[in-house]
């Protein structure tokens, strides 16, 4: 597939993904992943130095199915939206089924009585698997900018 058809159809994943989290929709949001996956927030320092652990790390769709359950019936936080705002796809790889990917990200985070706030810069450090043209993430690190994470960490970036 030529890199142009490559990046017009991973930044289409990579809007109806934003969007999805942006609406609502979290039950859907494990839907662009592989069902042997890795989601990992983590930090630009930590990342740069090849550390593993991550602010939030799951490993499979079942965990990423579990942490939505989790944020619908036990968590308690205070509600809030995001509004993703996404740079262009930079198609790092693609070999066979794999395209590797990077893409930056501004989160703005808007609570219940109106206050917004950015609330993540970053980039997210994607390996998708190209399933008959319907790409699924393999892997997505979230990268962000700040070492500094509010404790309302509750939504997927």
């Amino acid at each position: 597939m030529p890199v142009s058809d490559t990046v017009g159809l991973i930044n289409h994943v990579q809007n109806a993904y934003a969007r999805c989290i942006d609406d609502g929709k979290l039950e859907e949001w494990p839907d662009f992943f592989e069902d042997d996956c890795v989601y990992k927030i983590t930090t630009v320092d930590n990342y740069a130095q090849g550390l593993e652990a991550g602010v939030i790390f799951a490993n499979s769709k079942g965990m990423l199915r579990d942490r939505v359950a989790s944020l619908r019936e036990a968590n308690i936080y205070e509600r809030h939206l995001y509004r993703h705002f996404l740079g262009q796809a930079w198609i790092i790889s693609e070999v066979a089924d794999e395209v590797r990917s990077e893409t930056s990200f501004i989160v703005a985070r808007i609570m219940r009585d109106g206050t917004t706030d950015v609330y993540a810069t970053g980039r997210y450090v994607d390996a998708y698997r190209l399933n008959g043209g319907k790409p699924k993430l393999r892997e997505r690190i979230v990268v962000c900018d700040s070492s500094r994470f509010d404790t309302l960490l509750a939504l997927p970036l």
